[in-house]
């Protein structure tokens, strides 16, 4: 029994000299524990924070892209006056320039006659033919457009020229800020409803009958018969050689832009 005591005893104090032992090693594995517990909490609220500021980087370069693709549409959605003007500059590009028009009409080689016919019917020429009544017969004119109404040495009138010949006359300055654009539509008009009379043929003259007539001539060309101003230049020199000033050649060169673009217009109608 005193054995059994004593092994007992023994025993029991083994049992708390290992608690002694274990104790220490468990709160610090209760501390390791805590610790990692910690270092997980921590990590998860960094990985919450990353995903966070991740998300956020995200949107505003989703926003930044936006913006980019919206700056790069832009254009589609310009204003009316400003897409009015991109249309007439993307006309204008196509439109001759004055140098290449002169260039044009300075390698024409003819002679200035006194009278030419540069479209069925249609004929340009000076004022002396415009004077000689039996020269006019001759050619079986029967209106009579003069673009030098008024001017000095002009006898051109209806009274000149009495029943037998139809007359318009239009006192224009052979000038480059001289505005003949004024009378493009008139003179057209007059020009076609003289060559739709049977048997109808017009004169169109100023002095020389080499620019102010000849402008008014490719008006009507580019009015009447749908010409661009390059072709209807070309087509009046294959008869007669001509040379506007350079302020008529602007004029046609507007006159051009405006009946492209309403013609555009006309199409998308």
């Amino acid at each position: 029994m005193q054995l059994f005591h004593c092994i007992c005893f023994s025993f029991c104090m083994n049992c708390c000299c290992v608690s002694k032992i274990l104790l220490p090693i468990h709160q610090s594995c209760v501390r390791v524990r805590g610790r990692s517990d910690a270092f997980q909490d921590a990590h998860l609220l960094f990985t919450v924070k990353c995903q966070k500021v991740t998300r956020a980087q995200q949107s505003t370069a989703m926003t930044k892209c936006q913006q980019t693709d919206d700056h790069m549409r832009a254009p589609q959605s310009i204003s009316e006056g400003d897409h009015h003007l991109l249309q007439m500059n993307t006309l204008e590009s196509a439109v001759p320039s004055l140098k290449e028009l002169e260039r044009a009409m300075d390698s024409c080689r003819m002679e200035l006659n006194e009278v030419d016919e540069v479209w069925p019917n249609l004929y340009i020429g000076g004022i002396a033919v415009a004077h000689n009544k039996e020269e006019l017969r001759k050619h079986g004119i029967t209106h009579i457009l003069n673009a030098a109404h008024n001017a000095c040495g002009s006898k051109g009138n209806q009274a000149f020229y009495g029943k037998e010949f139809c007359y318009h006359g239009i006192a224009a300055d052979d000038f480059p800020d001289f505005d003949l654009s004024i009378y493009f539509r008139s003179a057209s008009e007059y020009i076609h409803k003289a060559l739709s009379v049977p048997n109808g043929k017009i004169l169109v003259h100023c002095i020389l009958g080499k620019s102010r007539s000849a402008t008014l001539v490719l008006a009507y060309l580019m009015m009447h018969h749908n010409l661009s101003l390059a072709a209807a230049v070309e087509r009046v020199l294959q008869s007669r050689a001509i040379f506007p000033n350079r302020g008529f050649l602007k004029q046609l060169q507007d006159l051009e832009l405006k009946l492209r673009h309403k013609r555009k217009l006309c199409q998308l109608q």
